[in-house]
């Protein structure tokens, strides 16, 4: 029974558009009710009427060691304590910096703000700040965010609006700039930036795709993407908004040993709270406010709650083990579900069209299992989930694709 849950979003649809505040949490084309959280502990989510849900979204892959841990929660409490916010510089904002610099070889200066979209946003601004320059390129599918330039054949929830601008109210002048191609498609990005080699400022991508499900790069294209645009003086700028200390203490770019000149972090290092950030050359990043004419700001940017949780969460991130023990985790899961899935680290998807979908995720829901709300998106293993949980979640995906009478409509096999 979910009689609070349809209750609470019938007035919330009253004073907030959709009833919700991000458009996937709508549950749209699902044909129910969204959830309505109230609690989370560990790998477990209960809503406002009691229904407790093995939770795979984690917050988007922000959680990745679970909700509500022991060490955050202590952490953040004690910072609150001592004041929430100030919008002025702390100790903990060092802190987190120089962990980041020190674990990630290709940023040697990082400047935080609030969230993703504010990442790829002022990413996108310093780029063209310090090259001089206005183009940039991005990839159909590539979610970064819902800035304007950005919203260009997207990812994510927005995939089944406009495939051009996939938002109205960006305008085509805002666009116009955006260059759109193919992901892993070397002789259509070798086409255009031959053709913009004098005009291009960057290129942004996710090196390992989380919001048209989990799409892994060829190796020799992000190979390619680096030399060229260091041949025409571009900058190449790693969306890891999810896959930044997800798949690994160095990201994507340390899988693949890939050196881009910007990177955008997210999810992750706020420890459930909001924080992003954007790091990578010093040279570059100089050129931000207040040394440059690249202006950014915010007052809670570094906010020193979330600093604080992000901090804590790196600590758990760098004990010998971790990664170790989150991919067999995930590995107990994947192992028995049927091909393909696509999986990188503790994230993965399962290739489904949407129809189909409503239904996957119906079944698992009223069986105790959360997942991301929409087939785009990605699932996360976290550390706190347990044999027991994965087990049974596995259990309950093949029963479904058991009952399924046209596994060629499931494409899970």
């Amino acid at each position: 029974m979910r009689k609070q849950s349809e209750a609470i979003f019938q007035r919330a649809l009253k004073v907030i558009p959709g009833g919700v505040n991000s458009p996937a949490r709508s549950f749209k084309g699902l044909g129910m009710t969204p959830m309505i959280a109230q609690s989370g502990f560990g790998a477990v989510i209960r809503d406002v009427d009691g229904n407790e849900y093995i939770d795979y979204c984690q917050a988007w892959g922000s959680l990745i060691l679970g909700h509500a841990h022991p060490d955050i929660v202590r952490a953040t409490c004690a910072q609150i304590s001592q004041g929430s916010s100030f919008g002025i510089a702390t100790q903990v904002e060092e802190e987190m910096a120089s962990t980041i610099v020190r674990l990630v070889p290709s940023v040697e200066k990082i400047r935080f703000v609030s969230s993703g979209t504010e990442a790829t946003m002022t990413a996108l601004r310093l780029a063209r700040g310090f090259t001089e320059r206005p183009k940039i390129i991005k990839f159909t599918g590539h979610y970064h965010g819902h800035s304007d330039s950005l919203l260009v054949r997207a990812g994510s929830a927005v995939a089944a609006m406009n495939s051009i601008a996939t938002s109205k109210g960006v305008s085509a002048a805002t666009i116009a700039d955006t260059l759109c191609i193919p992901f892993n498609d070397p002789d259509a990005f070798l086409q255009v930036i031959k053709e913009h080699k004098e005009t291009l400022a960057a290129v942004i991508l996710e090196p390992i795709t989380a919001n048209m499900g989990v799409v892994l790069p060829k190796p020799s294209f992000l190979k390619l993407l680096r030399e060229e645009t260091q041949k025409i003086g571009a900058l190449l700028i790693f969306d890891e908004v999810v896959t930044g200390f997800r798949v690994g203490l160095t990201g994507a770019q340390g899988l693949y040993d890939v050196d881009p000149d910007i990177t955008c972090f997210g999810k992750i290092i706020g420890g459930g709270f909001p924080a992003a950030a954007l790091g990578g050359k010093a040279k570059i990043l100089d050129c931000l406010a207040p040394l440059g004419q690249v202006y950014q700001a915010g007052t809670l940017s570094g906010n020193p709650v979330a600093m604080r949780a992000g901090f804590e969460t790196l600590k758990h991130l760098q004990r010998p083990g971790f990664y170790e023990e989150l991919a067999k985790k995930t590995d107990r899961l994947v192992s028995r579900l049927e091909e393909p899935v696509r999986r990188a680290g503790s994230m993965f998807s399962l290739p489904m069209d949407e129809p189909r979908f409503a239904e996957f995720f119906r079944y698992l829901f009223e069986r105790g299992i959360y997942i991301p709300p929409s087939c785009q998106e990605a699932w996360f293993v976290s550390a706190a989930h347990t044999e027991e949980q994965l087990d049974y979640t596995a259990n309950c995906v093949l029963e479904f694709c058991g009952n399924c009478t046209n596994a060629q409509t499931l494409q899970l096999s």
